[in-house]
């Protein structure tokens, strides 16, 4: 697919989308990252919830508009995009430093990639959660052409406080985490904030957008925002039977999806951890995303203390 399918085959497209994201035919999606009229004039600090520094992460998932999305590009559109990435990591790496890991064995014939690392290198990286899996081992991302040509045009950058991560190539072709352990989650959304500024401001650099769906995705389900900003609490008391069950009876109500903290389809921490996020994606703002997970965490501490009396 190329990013403007959406609109060439809207007849198509804008039921699946709007039956899955619960949008009417004169929804429109609305891109706002202001959150100074959120919590403390945008400092969203979990300790006044009463809780200690949680592991929090926002990423979202970015396409170029200069390129097709990702299953349809062959092993020559794939090298082209991954060069087109590098002043847009120069310029972030003069701020945070880091290192890109390149895949891609060449950059055509005869040509070095002065970023590519060896398997055991690559091995270590997925072992500590920086790098992502072989794709092409996925039936999925195969069947779909989102894994042709691996590992060509695949890779990824990590700052050197490791708080930020950029996978460039994988479903999406870019997927740009901003994540610390920590008491403010404005701190990792406006990092984020500023990676993405950092990568529009580079000469023929733009995402990918939809003037009705916002930012467009490999995935529908992901269109809009692309965002996913969640935290890992402790909700020991919810999770004395040791499933997730009572939580996701108190999170769906408020719009949180629940998970493992190994991502989904994995189980909850031994001592109740679990991974909480906002589910919705399209046709809600990105300061409403944050807002959300703020108001959740608040919302399910409360069921928390209460579950604790029974």
């Amino acid at each position: 697919m190329k990013p403007a399918d959406f609109e060439t085959f809207a007849p198509f497209f804008d039921k699946i989308i709007l039956d899955y994201h619960q949008g009417s035919p004169s929804s429109v999606h609305v891109t706002d990252w202001d959150i100074s009229r959120i919590g403390n004039k945008g400092v969203l600090d979990v300790t006044l919830l009463g809780l200690p520094e949680l592991s929090m992460r926002v990423r979202v998932g970015r396409n170029l508009a200069a390129f097709n999305l990702p299953g349809l590009m062959d092993r020559e559109e794939r090298i082209r995009f991954e060069k087109a990435l590098l002043p847009a990591f120069d310029k972030i790496k003069a701020q945070l430093g880091g290192t890109v890991y390149s895949l891609s064995p060449d950059w055509g014939p005869g040509v070095t990639n002065p970023n590519l690392i060896d398997d055991a290198k690559y091995n270590a990286l997925v072992k500590a959660h920086v790098m992502f899996k072989d794709m092409d081992a996925d039936p999925y991302l195969k069947s779909a052409g989102i894994s042709a040509d691996w590992p060509y045009g695949r890779g990824c950058w990590q700052s050197d406080d490791k708080e930020c991560i950029i996978w460039f190539g994988e479903e999406d072709q870019l997927r740009i985490m901003s994540m610390k352990k920590g008491s403010c989650l404005n701190e990792v959304f406006n990092k984020l904030k500023f990676l993405l500024d950092t990568f529009e401001s580079i000469d023929g650099i733009a995402f990918a957008k939809s003037k009705k769906y916002g930012y467009v995705t490999s995935c529908p389900s992901n269109m809009g925002t692309g965002m996913r900003a969640s935290v890992h609490v402790k909700v020991p008391n919810l999770t004395a039977d040791g499933t997730d069950k009572k939580a996701k009876e108190i999170c769906k109500p408020l719009g949180l999806s629940v998970r493992g903290t190994g991502g989904e389809h994995t189980p909850i921490g031994a001592d109740g951890t679990i991974d909480i996020s906002p589910s919705s994606r399209l046709f809600i703002k990105e300061s409403e995303i944050i807002a959300k997970l703020y108001q959740g965490i608040k919302d399910l501490m409360a069921a928390e203390k209460a579950a604790a009396k029974k």
